[in-house]
C-alpha cells in the first residue's frame, strides 16, 4: 500500500501492530472482532488483537475462544476487572509488544482499510498518535433532528491548525514514541469518563503530535438508549467537566475567575441562540447541548466532581489520577 514507508526509513522487516478492544458485557463485541478479521493489511505487517475484559467475571472469555479460530490474526484475551475503563485500556497497553497499538470500541466495526489508513498516516507524518473518524448510524426510531444533525459521530477538533486532544474509539499509537512509552490512562477517571481526553491532552502538552487519517473509518450503531436528548446532555456535560478540570490545572486566582466567567458567558450565548432557533429542532438542540457543555466547563473549573458513567452510581473524585505510569 502506498505511504507505508513514509517517515520510517528504518522500517523493520515485519511491522507488528496490536489492536486493543476493551469490553464490558457487550454482545456487539462479536461483530467488532469479525470486522477486524476482514482487515486488509500489507503482507509485512503482523496484526494481533487484544481483548481486555473489564467485567468482574470473565464474561467475554467464551466468546473470544469461540471466535479466535475463525480469525486470520492472533487473538489474545486479558481479564482485567473491574468496571473501570482505564484499567482495561492500560491492560491493552501493558500487553502490547507491537510497534503500534490501535484502539477501537467494542460496539464499533472497522472498514476493511481502517488500520492500513491509520498506519499510512502515522508513517507519512511521523505523528505519535493518529485519529480516525467514527461514523454513527441511527435506527429508524431515532428522532429526526438527531439523525439530521448527526450528533453521535466523532471527529477530531482542530485548534489553530493542530489537534490538541483525542479519543480512543479510533486511534493508533506509536509505542516507541517517548510521549507514548509509559503513559497510562488515569484510574481516577475510569468511571466518570474523560480519561482519553486527559491522556491525549497530556501527550500533546508534553510535545507529542496528533495526526488525522480521514479515510480510516469505523462505524458505530446508535442504540435506542443513546438516541435520546438526555443521554447527549449528560455526555456533553461530562465533556465540559473534563475540559474545565484540565483548564483549571493551568489557571489560578484571577486567571481561573476569568475562565469561569468566559465559560459562563459562552453558556448564556448558547442558550440565547437556542431561543432564537426555537422552531428548528436540530439547531435549537445543538445550541442547548453546547450550552450544557459550557455549564460543565464551569463545573470542572470550580472543582465539582465529575459524574460517574461506568461501573456504578457513586461519585468519583476528579483529582489525584495520573496519566503516566510511575
Amino acid at each position: 500500500m502506498n505511504g507505508l514507508t513514509g517517515a520510517m526509513g528504518d522500517r523493520p522487516a515485519e511491522l507488528r501492530i496490536d489492536i486493543g478492544v476493551c469490553t464490558y458485557r457487550r454482545p456487539e463485541l462479536e461483530a467488532t472482532l469479525r470486522s477486524l478479521g476482514r482487515l486488509e493489511m500489507p503482507e509485512d505487517c503482523r496484526v494481533r488483537i487484544i481483548v481486555a475484559d473489564n467485567d468482574v467475571e470473565p464474561s467475554a472469555e467464551k466468546l473470544v475462544a469461540r471466535i479466535a479460530p475463525t480469525l486470520p490474526f492472533e487473538l489474545s484475551y486479558v481479564h482485567c476487572p473491574a468496571s473501570n475503563i482505564s484499567i482495561a485500556r492500560n491492560a491493552c497497553l501493558d500487553a502490547s509488544d507491537g510497534d503500534f497499538i490501535a484502539f477501537i470500541d467494542d460496539d464499533e466495526t472497522a472498514s476493511e482499510d481502517w488500520l492500513a489508513h491509520l498506519l499510512a498516516t502515522a508513517e507519512d507524518t511521523g505523528a505519535d498518535a493518529v485519529l480516525g473518524p467514527v461514523q454513527a448510524s441511527y435506527g429508524a426510531n431515532a428522532p429526526r433532528w438527531m439523525r439530521k444533525g448527526d450528533f453521535h459521530s466523532t471527529y477530531p477538533v482542530w485548534v489553530k491548525g493542530e489537534i490538541r486532544t483525542g479519543y480512543t474509539c479510533n486511534v493508533l499509537l506509536r509505542r516507541a514514541s517517548s510521549f507514548v512509552t509509559g503513559r497510562r490512562f488515569s484510574l481516577a477517571l475510569g468511571r466518570s469518563g474523560g480519561e482519553d481526553t486527559q491522556y491525549f491532552s497530556e501527550l500533546h502538552e508534553a510535545g507529542g503530535r496528533i495526526a488525522y487519517a480521514p479515510e480510516a473509518w469505523v462505524h458505530e450503531p446508535v442504540p435506542t438508549a443513546r438516541a435520546r436528548f438526555s443521554w447527549l446532555s449528560r455526555r456533553r456535560f461530562r465533556v465540559g467537566q473534563t475540559h474545565g478540570r484540565l483548564t483549571a490545572r493551568k489557571a489560578a486566582g484571577a486567571g481561573l475567575a476569568k475562565q469561569i466567567a468566559l465559560a459562563a458567558a459562552k453558556a448564556a450565548y448558547s442558550f440565547t441562540a437556542a431561543l432564537l432557533t426555537v422552531f428548528s429542532a436540530t439547531h435549537r438542540n445543538r445550541s442547548i447541548l453546547r450550552g450544557i457543555m459550557h455549564v460543565g466547563v464551569v463545573s470542572g473549573l470550580m472543582g465539582i466532581r465529575e459524574i460517574e458513567q461506568y461501573g456504578g452510581t457513586a461519585m468519583t473524585p476528579a483529582s489525584g489520577g495520573k496519566s503516566r505510569a510511575t
